[in-house]
């Protein structure tokens, strides 16, 4: 059995190699941006109005008590700006995003401004002030620079970015190719059907494991329940999965060390480059994870379900997290509301809620019900605390690290 952080290690010195590929920008959704993304221009591309108004040259507004500027034009967000001649003393009627052309300089909004000689019939607006220049004027590049950065490299694509790619006219992207997972769900009590004798369990580690991926670049393959007997089956397994285009295989259950726990014997029948078996931790201490070459790798999860959960998220996900470059998983420091003892040696994963406090700090109250075959208490929380060994006693107030549940940074509601 090893040490959490040092099975942490292990994973990411042995993380597979995934290689990138070029696509639309428009089909980006969820992928890892293999590079940075830079803007190919400046946004916005010109100067534009901020208000609806008339556009002047201010410098024909110094030291101006009153004046006369006669209405050449109007333009709209999305009109050719060019104008032939213009001559002294004179403005522009433009809308909002409107490009400001030269020599006009500065907007007067709509609701300042003095027509001549009549409101519903006019020719000329009336200036009686000095008008700054650059006054409601957004400038060109003010959202965005021409080789500014958009994204990072690592980062995984949001509908946000998609939006800045479409404006900024960013056609493909370099990101990540989807690494593919082929999962299997072991034991003679695991049953597909909804209606089950109580000496059967319903399959759901894979459903789980599916569902969390699904706002990932993964691809998951569940295939069918290997019963307790199916040991050359599974072998069988290993050796297509070998010569697949797959680069992690997944197991839930018979992990380990029970007379029908077969998974660790077959595992280790093949060439395995790195392998660990069982982590001093909790929920998940049966777990085991194996390397068969650059591009392939093993886990094999337990089969109850929240320890089945638990391994996923802080073993299965930074493997592919280091695999793919994401650099997501960021803690949050929280101080716990209550007491909490565990063993020393090992690390706890609790589940709890995350919120703040009137004061503005950010609290986590361990749930009840921490009893690795409890469901509910997973159920209502809304991320997990991070319980580290080599410390048995933690105090109420302390601070601890604590996780969401996707492995992505959310904005914690309470």
């Amino acid at each position: 059995m090893i040490d959490y952080k040092k099975a942490i290690l292990k994973i990411k010195r042995n993380k597979i190699k995934i290689n990138s590929e070029k696509i639309l920008s428009i089909n980006s959704i969820n992928r890892v941006a293999s590079s940075d993304v830079y803007s190919p221009n400046n946004y916005p591309s010109a100067n534009n109005s901020s208000f609806d108004g008339y556009a002047i040259n201010s410098k024909e507004t110094k030291n101006l008590i009153k004046k006369k500027f006669k209405i050449l034009k109007t333009i709209a967000a999305g009109d050719n700006p060019k104008t032939k001649k213009v001559p002294k003393n004179s403005t522009i009627e433009v809308m909002t995003g409107a490009i400001i052309p030269k020599p006009f300089d500065a907007v007067i909004p709509i609701e300042q401004i003095k027509f001549y000689p009549k409101k519903n019939k006019y020719k000329y607006i009336i200036v009686d002030q000095k008008i700054n220049k650059n006054d409601y004027i957004r400038f060109e590049g003010s959202d965005f620079k021409k080789n500014e950065k958009v994204i990072n490299k690592g980062e995984i694509i949001k509908p946000q970015h998609i939006l800045a790619l479409k404006a900024l006219g960013i056609k493909k992207i370099l990101v990540k190719k989807k690494p593919s997972i082929v999962f299997y769900t072991t034991g003679n009590e695991i049953s597909n059907n909804e209606k089950i004798p109580k000496w059967k369990v319903r399959n759901s580690n894979g459903y789980y494991i599916n569902s969390f991926l699904n706002s990932l670049p993964i691809i998951f393959k569940e295939k069918k329940i290997l019963k307790d007997h199916d040991k050359s089956k599974f072998k069988k397994e290993i050796k297509n999965f070998l010569s697949s285009d797959s680069e992690l295989i997944i197991t839930s259950g018979a992990i380990s060390a029970g007379k029908f726990d077969f998974v660790p014997q077959i595992i280790k029948q093949f060439k395995i480059k790195e392998l660990f078996k069982s982590v001093a931790m909790r929920p998940g201490k049966p777990v085991m994870f194996a390397k068969f070459n650059k591009n392939k790798s093993f886990f094999g999860l337990p089969g109850n379900p929240i320890s089945s959960a638990t391994c996923f998220r802080f073993l299965v996900l930074p493997f592919l997290f280091y695999s793919l470059g994401v650099k997501n998983d960021i803690f949050i420091n929280a101080k716990i509301k209550n007491k909490f003892v565990k063993k020393k040696k090992f690390t706890r994963f609790i589940k709890g809620r995350i919120y703040f406090s009137k004061k503005g700090t950010v609290e986590f109250q361990i749930l009840k019900g921490q009893e690795s075959y409890k469901i509910s208490p997973f159920v209502n929380s809304n991320a997990w605390g991070l319980f580290p060994s080599g410390k048995a006693i933690f105090k109420k107030g302390e601070y601890i690290k604590c996780f969401t549940h996707s492995g992505i940074n959310e904005l914690f509601i309470s």
